[in-house]
């Protein structure tokens, strides 16, 4: 049982695929006393990556957790997946701890993930460490990579340890705090001039032991410590540690440096946002009011869906009714875990600073807040990348039809960057994730874990249809078939709308004679104008016409895309006494449109996307010629950290269905892009012409 809030450490392993991250935890695990050997990813004894499919594939899908208590501190660790397709589970993770150790491969130097990882703990406002991992193997040039760590991420990331020996010959650590240690002599680097560089990083962090320090006065151990935690809080030292996982070299001085140095739940600032807005600041204090998140979920096989939270103030218990501000249900703690990679344990209560696990809580999703009692805040939300990667999806069989929704529903709820629309539109189910790898995934989850199998293919392009001219004419459906027949005629009158308009302003009895009433759909910049005079139309038949001809603009005219930017003009029309109903009205409305819009110059519209672009500023030209070749326009340019440009643009979304994997292959993996709708434009009339042929080919083929 934790008795204090200053007793824990939470701290998330993040950085590139096949680093080392998962590896160190389960020997970290092992070396705290828990288990008879460390657990391996190769032979699939792994205490964290504990699902089939990481299993499978060797690296880790999800974030997992473990706890450990090592000299007097009890440790929550998370590892997290080093691929960029899964840098949601990283985010999520970083909510939860006060410490982000960025693992690096010392052979391999900073990768794609490196970046994104650091960025996203920089962003999330956690202390920072690195661990230079692999440094038994080969062909390592120490300084170099140091020198690349400090060029990328900073001049305060320095080694508080540094290596005796490399490759082979690796055997040891020395600290960069202690230069008049025997051992130091050994170490590859000169410690004495490295010890320097560290107390100066220290004593930038606080005024008061600089001004001691530069008096010349000696700072003892336990200020130094201090000093150290202090320092990495206020980011004037981003320490390196150096160790080798599969060796366990190195790992005793990191387990070491955790307890003392990794930032305490009360090291950073956090408040939270109270009913009526203002920001409050939260004390992690066990005696202080309730306030944890939900900053992971997983769907376990044995006790259905586990909701990770983090307790940031007060004690959360078993039983106990609280509040989710963000819905505003309350609902009962049955019971607690705390988690151990696959397994849970049953504990009694949770206080400040600790994370653990609830079972079968529907209502609780990803960012929630909880909290006890009326003093209910709500702590910032979770932001997640946009998954840019889609594919319709079907269910392979009428069995995988009942079930698809519900799987696929599951795998949301654990993957935040994971999305499933249903396209109204083009009534396709559409799955969206971060990278084809990320679908592949998900895919292999639904058979694995569900046994729901599915068919995918590119997504459809929303298109959507207008016109450009105007378009005047009438439409008399007549038909007698023995008994009542059905008489309807109709006179319309169709004009472009211009975007933007004040619909109060457009609709007038000046521009539109006689205008009786308009009902104008801003979605579809879309008006339906009653200018009947005399009753040539009655009146009960008029909101029939006006569906008519909603109906043909859901259906399309020319390719069966949605109409948008028309007004139309009902201005004349007949009746029958006997035959006329709504029905034929409906049809009458229906029909004049969809010939009217034929001679109104039809024209197709094409979602434009405002796409934004990361890359290494070297691959700029390469990038920009590319997008003009997608006929992209590119908008503006800026400077990103670590020498990368960020590139903004708009682009026709159907030229960017294959961006990602493209991109990827022109930057060497490096390169990133969000893109969200920015507005449809004209589509040039040598495209629609394609798109047009291949939706009369394919309502032929039906």
């Amino acid at each position: 049982m934790i008795a204090h809030v200053e007793d824990i450490r939470n701290v998330a392993l993040l950085g590139h695929g096949a680093v080392g991250k998962t590896t160190l935890a389960d020997l970290m695990l092992y070396r705290s006393g828990i288990g008879t050997r460390a657990g391996s990813v190769d032979d699939g004894t792994s205490a964290l990556d504990i699902d089939d499919e990481e299993k499978e594939r060797k690296f880790s899908i999800s974030s997992h957790l473990i706890h450990f208590d090592y000299q007097g501190v009890q440790t929550n660790l998370i590892d997290t997946p080093g691929y960029p397709d899964f840098i949601g589970q990283a985010i999520g993770a970083l909510r939860g701890v006060e410490t982000a150790v960025i693992v690096i491969a010392a052979d391999s130097g900073i990768a794609v993930n490196t970046r994104k990882t650091f960025e996203q703990a920089t962003k999330a406002g956690v202390g920072r460490m690195i661990l230079l991992n692999k440094l038994d193997h080969e062909n390592i040039n120490f300084e170099q990579v140091i020198e690349d760590i400090q060029a990328t991420f900073g001049k305060q990331c320095l080694p508080l340890n540094v290596p005796i020996g490399l490759g082979a010959d690796f055997q040891g650590v020395v600290s960069a705090l202690d230069p008049n240690n025997e051992k130091a002599k050994s170490a590859i680097v000169d410690v004495a001039a490295l010890n320097q560089a560290v107390l100066d990083a220290i004593v930038e962090a606080d005024e008061a032991l600089m001004e001691r320090y530069l008096e010349g006065e000696e700072i003892s151990p336990d200020e130094l410590t201090a000093g150290i935690t202090n320092a990495i809080a206020q980011g004037t030292l981003i320490p390196i540690f150096c160790a080798s996982a599969k060796t366990g070299v190195g790992v005793p001085e990191f387990m070491d440096a955790i307890a003392r140095y990794a930032l305490p739940p009360t090291a950073i600032k956090r408040t939270a946002e109270k009913p009526d807005g203002e920001e409050v600041p939260i004390v992690p204090d066990e005696e202080g009011p309730l306030i944890a998140q939900v900053f992971k979920t997983r769907i376990d096989p044995f006790v259905s869906k586990l909701s990770y939270i983090r307790v940031f103030s007060g004690k959360l218990r078993k039983d106990m009714v609280v509040t989710c501000p963000e819905t505003g249900k309350q609902f009962k703690i049955h019971q607690l875990y705390h988690v151990q990679g696959g397994q849970q344990e049953p504990v009694e209560e949770a206080i400040a600073g600790d994370i653990v696990a609830v079972a079968k809580i529907e209502d609780l999703h990803v960012g929630d807040t909880v909290c006890y009692g009326n003093g209910a805040v709500k702590l910032p939300p979770l932001k997640f990348p946009t998954p840019m990667i889609g594919l319709a999806v079907e269910p392979k069989s009428r069995n995988d039809q009942q079930k698809i929704s519900g799987a696929l529903h599951k795998i949301e709820e654990e993957d935040p960057t994971f999305h499933v629309t249903r396209e109204a539109q083009t009534h396709e189910m559409v799955i969206q994730g971060m990278s084809e790898l990320h679908l592949q995934i998900v895919q292999s989850r639904l058979h694995n874990r569900e046994k729901v199998d599915v068919i995918t293919h590119p997504p459809k392009i929303p298109y959507r249809e207008t016109i450009m001219g105007e378009a005047e004419g009438h439409y008399r459906h007549k038909k007698q078939s023995g008994g009542s027949g059905q008489f309807a005629e109709v006179h319309l009158r169709l004009r472009p709308l211009p975007q933007g308009i004040n619909p109060e302003e457009y609709f007038t009895k000046e521009r539109f004679p006689n205008l009786r009433e308009y009902h104008y759909d801003p979605e579809l910049n879309f008006a339906f104008i009653d200018r009947v005079t005399g009753g040539s139309v009655p009146n009960q038949f008029i909101p029939a016409v006006e569906k008519g001809v909603r109906e043909r603009m859901a259906k399309g005219v020319l390719a069966g895309f949605q109409v948008q930017d028309v007004s139309v003009e009902l201005f004349f029309g007949k009746d029958h006494p006997v035959d006329s109903n709504e029905t034929a009205f409906r049809i009458a409305g229906s029909m004049a449109f969809r010939n009217l819009f034929k001679e109104a110059k039809p024209a197709l519209l094409e979602p434009i996307m405002h796409v934004e672009i990361t890359v290494p500023g070297d691959k700029l030209g390469d990038i920009t010629s590319d997008l003009n070749s997608r006929r992209g326009r590119v908008e503006g340019m800026d400077s990103a950290p670590g020498g990368f440009q960020l590139i903004t643009a708009r682009v026709p979304l159907s030229e960017m269905m294959t961006y990602s994997r493209n991109l990827s292959s022109m930057t060497g993996g490096q390169g990133a892009f969000t893109m969200e709708f920015s507005h449809y434009d004209l589509m040039p009339p040598n495209e629609a012409s394609k798109v047009i042929a291949a939706a009369t080919h394919a309502e032929e083929e039906e």
